[in-house]
């Protein structure tokens, strides 16, 4: 296996382990290979959920630009919903778990296939 398949791996276990959620692999996958070389980057890999400017940019480059959703007070309360599930305590929230989350939220998986 490569790197990006430990990663999806990884993933996978955090969704099912720390989110209670069974992960549908082959969005995981999509959804890891849209995250781009960010993935293999030790800062750009994870959100940090308690940075307000970060929080924008999952709202603005992910759920605006990637998932095509309408600027709305919405956006946020899905966005702390997530970091909500994955546990406000966990340090490491990865950026693919937190985006295939919001996919799913959203009902998005439209903009991956």
């Amino acid at each position: 296996m490569g790197k990006r398949d430990d990663l999806i791996a990884k993933y996978a276990d955090d969704l099912k382990n720390k989110c209670g959620m069974t992960p549908d692999m082959d969005l995981l996958t999509k959804v890891t290979i849209g995250c781009g070389p960010a993935i293999y980057n030790a800062d750009a890999s994870t959100v940090a959920g308690t940075q307000a400017s970060e929080l924008e940019t999952v709202k603005n480059n992910f759920l605006i630009k990637k998932l095509g959703l309408a600027d709305s007070p919405k956006l946020m309360e899905a966005i702390d919903s997530v970091l909500d599930t994955y546990g406000k305590s966990e340090r490491n929230k990865y950026r693919a778990v937190v985006y295939y989350m919001l996919t799913k939220h959203f009902g998005k998986e439209s903009a991956y296939q």
